[in-house]
């Protein structure tokens, strides 16, 4: 029988301090139940002596100290697993969110996890097609990697997130993909998007979908995450499952942290976040991975708001520094009406080249995919150069260069909604682009490859003259 307390000292924000405690650990859960009847959840934060400090999920609001009752149940958050939680959709508790998503459970499982030993990890090199040309062919996205999305207020990352969600596929043998979809913070609008978008699509079929909506307790978010990472390792470490794990709004996660750390009055970091940030976000983040003898594997693609599109504000900033590159989206070609509205120049993934080539994209993607690159490079360069001379300044080959940036944005960058581009259909449209420069300027390609791909597209384009 677990022991009740009635010994409530002090109610602050979301934290409430409840002394002459025994036995009770950190992150342990605990059941508040009011004067009213209705029973709160929450968790250890902090134990000092008799006293233990309390996290409410749902608020301190309506807590009388003198009348509710506290239990200290004696174990952390878990969730209750089984394959059966592919096609469902859960709060950010873990708690099914409808009768229709109830489970018979197999096991559970801490959602804290515990961290990948080093020793034991694998190193990301295979392939994840998502379908999106700036992906695939410039900022590749390999199994077991980080890839964040930083993006800002307004900007279509919820729509390239379910493109993402929906397209992302494992190219080669027939293995088992799933993907955990973990939103964090969003509207009631935003989540029926998601549903109703991978229902439509038969994508929900695979999926795994964790919600936590803006008004539900922003407690709750610090556990949402964790909640997904904990159905990613069960599919992909006990069920051999190719795991890509989405989660959107990471700037949402980290104010609820920000949140947290004042009401208990911790001394501020940068622009008031907790000094431990970069270590929370860490625990997040590295749970991703491949670990050698296990066939499965989890992907992560956080996506971020940057405050006033700030790549230096904290959440960006740290993000960065522990995972493994970053796509960045741009308000200057949203504005032009591209979608997605991908920003390739300072965009980059730093496996990339791990994950492409023969056997596992195409002998030319690293040839095709640098001289890409160092070709807009030049046309952006062009065109500024064209705003401040205007274009009679431009040589011949500066105009090529002008009209090549315009055609990369317009059909390689921006791409349909519903568009879903094989790594051969993006490579060949590389090579399309890239045909309206004479041979002598594509250094970056190997011979035998400019012989191979480039003839056959200069012969089209004069079939068409």
């Amino acid at each position: 029988m677990l022991k009740e307390y009635k010994s409530i000292v002090n109610v602050s924000g979301p934290l409430m301090l409840v002394e002459g405690v025994e036995g009770v650990k950190y992150e342990e859960l605990v059941e508040i139940r009011l004067e009213v009847g209705s029973v709160r959840s929450g968790r250890v934060l902090e134990v000092e002596g008799d006293q233990a400090l309390v996290q409410v999920f749902e608020g301190t609001s309506g807590i009388d100290p003198r009348n509710t009752r506290v239990r200290f149940l004696g174990r952390g958050a878990r969730m209750y697993l089984s394959e059966d939680i592919l096609g469902k959709v859960f709060t950010g508790l873990g708690r099914p969110m409808t009768e229709n998503d109830r489970i018979i459970a197999e096991k559970s499982l801490d959602i804290n996890g515990s961290p990948i030993n080093p020793f034991a990890r694998d190193y990301p090199d295979e392939f994840i097609q998502t379908g999106i040309s700036s992906i695939d062919g410039l900022n590749t996205l390999v199994r077991g990697q980080k890839l964040p999305i930083f993006s800002g207020s307004g900007l279509p990352h919820n729509k390239m997130a379910a493109q993402i969600a929906r397209q992302s596929t494992v190219l080669g043998k027939k293995e088992e993909f799933a993907v955990v979809f973990v939103a964090i913070g969003i509207t009631f609008e935003e989540s029926q998007y998601f549903i109703n978008d991978l229902r439509a699509t038969g994508a929900i079929n695979r999926s795994v979908i964790i919600l936590n909506l803006a008004d539900d307790p922003a407690i709750e978010r610090i556990a949402t995450p964790r909640v997904g990472l904990t159905c990613a390792e069960y599919l992909a470490f006990e069920k051999d499952m190719h795991v890509l794990v989405i989660l959107t709004d990471m700037t949402n996660y980290c104010e609820a942290l920000k949140e947290v750390s004042a009401a208990r009055k911790e001394i501020p970091g940068r622009r008031g976040y907790p000094g431990y940030l970069y270590t929370d976000l860490a625990t997040i983040y590295e749970r991703a991975g491949r670990i050698k003898n296990k066939k499965g594997s989890i992907t992560q693609i956080p996506i971020l708001t940057m405050p006033e599109d700030d790549k230096t504000h904290p959440i960006p900033d740290l993000t960065g520094y522990i995972t493994e590159g970053q796509i960045i989206l741009s308000r200057s070609l949203h504005k032009k009406k591209l979608s997605p509205p991908v920003d390739v120049l300072p965009s980059l993934s730093r496996l990339k080249d791990k994950g492409i080539g023969e056997g596992k994209t195409r002998e030319d993607h690293a040839d095709t995919f640098n001289q890409l690159y160092a070709s807009y490079a030049r046309g952006k360069e062009v065109q500024e150069l064209a705003v401040i001379l205007g274009e009679a300044a431009l040589t011949e080959m500066d105009k090529v260069y002008f009209k090549f940036a315009e055609e990369f944005e317009n059909r390689y960058i921006s791409q349909g909604e519903y568009e879903n581009r094989t790594i051969e259909e993006t490579l060949d449209l590389g090579w399309e682009l890239l045909s309206v420069f004479p041979r002598g300027e594509l250094k970056r390609i190997r011979d035998e490859y400019l012989d191979k791909y480039l003839e056959k597209y200069m012969e089209k384009e004069e079939g068409q003259k």
